[in-house]
C-alpha cells in the first residue's frame, strides 16, 4: 500500500504531487463533480476547466460528470460538454450520447418517481417554515428526482447550524440528504452517486469499480462527495474541500493546491502530463 492510500484511510489527504505516474497511466475513467470543483468563486465554469477536460480526454481518459444538479442540466451537459456521460441528481439517473442519440438510465421506474415527488413537496414546505433564510433552489423546476434546498447559492449563506436543521427536516420525513457547497439535496430511494457510477462504469468501460477502484479517480469538494472519496483510493479534493474535513469521515486521497477551477485544472493537467 502506498503512503497516499494509507493516509487516505486515515483521513489525511496527500499533496496532489504524490499521485504518481504509474497510477495516472493505469486510470480507465475520471469522474468529477461540478459545483465548487470545476467552478470559480463566483460559481462560473471558466474556459480553462473545459480545456483541462479536453486535454485529459485526449490522453484516452474519458471524463464523466457526477453531480447533484438537475436532469435538465445533465441533458445539456451530455450533449455539449467534452465528456463521456453524466450521472445526475445524486445518482438517480445517467445520460450519455450513443450513436448520435441521447440515452437515459434511471434507478427507479416512472411510477415510483412520481410517488416520491409528492412526498418531496411536503419536505419543501417544512424546510421553508422551519429554517429561516433558506430557499428552494432556483434549478428545482429542472429536477426529476430530488429536492434541492439552497443555503448559499442565491441566498445569504447560512451557518452550519442552519444547514444541520435542513438535513434534519429531510431525516424526519425518512429521506436521504446530502450537503453540497450550496444546497442540501434530498431524495427517496436506495441510490447515491457511487451506486450509479458502479452501474455505468461496467456498461461504459467494462470496469468493475468494486474490484478495480484504483483504476478510476474522482474529483470533488464537499460532503455529498464522501461516498466517492471513501471508495476511490486515488480520489482528489480541490483545496476548498478543507473547510469540510471536519464533516467527513472519509477524506480524498489527495488535495490540490488551488481552490475550485484552479485546483481542477491542476489535477487534470497533472494526470494528463503523466499519461503523455
Amino acid at each position: 500500500m502506498t503512503r497516499a492510500e494509507e493516509d487516505h484511510r486515515g483521513g489525511a489527504p496527500c499533496p496532489l504531487e504524490e499521485l504518481d505516474q504509474k497510477t495516472c497511466r493505469g486510470l480507465v475513467a475520471l469522474f468529477t463533480d461540478i459545483d465548487g470543483t470545476m467552478t470559480d468563486a463566483d460559481g462560473r465554469i471558466p474556459a480553462r476547466s473545459f480545456a483541462a477536460m479536453e486535454r485529459v480526454s485526449a490522453t484516452g481518459l474519458p471524463v464523466v460528470v457526477v453531480t447533484g444538479r438537475p436532469a435538465g442540466w445533465c441533458d445539456m451537459i451530455a450533449r455539449t460538454w467534452p465528456v463521456h456521460g453524466v450521472v445526475g441528481e445524486n445518482g438517480g439517473l445517467a445520460l450519455w450520447i450513443e450513436g448520435g442519440r441521447m440515452l437515459r438510465e434511471y434507478v427507479e421506474d416512472a411510477d415510483t418517481r412520481a410517488g416520491h415527488a409528492s412526498r418531496l413537496e411536503r419536505i419543501a414546505a417544512d424546510a421553508l417554515a422551519q429554517v429561516p433564510g433558506c430557499a428552494i433552489a432556483a434549478d428545482q423546476p429542472y429536477r426529476e428526482l430530488d429536492l434541492a434546498v439552497d443555503f448559499a447559492e442565491d441566498v445569504a449563506p447560512l451557518d452550519d447550524a442552519a444547514i444541520d436543521r435542513i438535513v434534519a427536516v429531510f431525516a424526519r420525513h425518512g429521506a436521504h440528504a446530502k450537503v453540497s457547497n450550496i444546497h442540501v439535496n434530498g431524495w427517496f430511494g436506495d441510490y447515491d452517486k457511487l451506486g450509479m457510477c458502479r452501474r455505468m462504469a461496467g456498461r461504459w468501460f467494462e470496469l468493475d469499480l468494486d474490484d478495480d477502484a484504483g483504476h478510476a479517480t474522482f474529483l470533488g469538494d464537499s460532503p455529498n462527495d464522501e461516498p466517492m472519496f471513501a471508495h476511490f483510493p486515488h480520489a482528489i479534493g480541490v483545496a476548498n474541500v478543507r473547510r469540510f474535513l471536519g464533516r467527513l469521515r472519509h477524506a480524498p486521497g489527495y488535495v490540490t493546491g488551488g481552490d475550485g477551477a484552479v485546483g481542477f485544472g491542476e489535477a487534470l493537467d497533472h494526470i494528463a502530463s503523466h499519461r503523455a
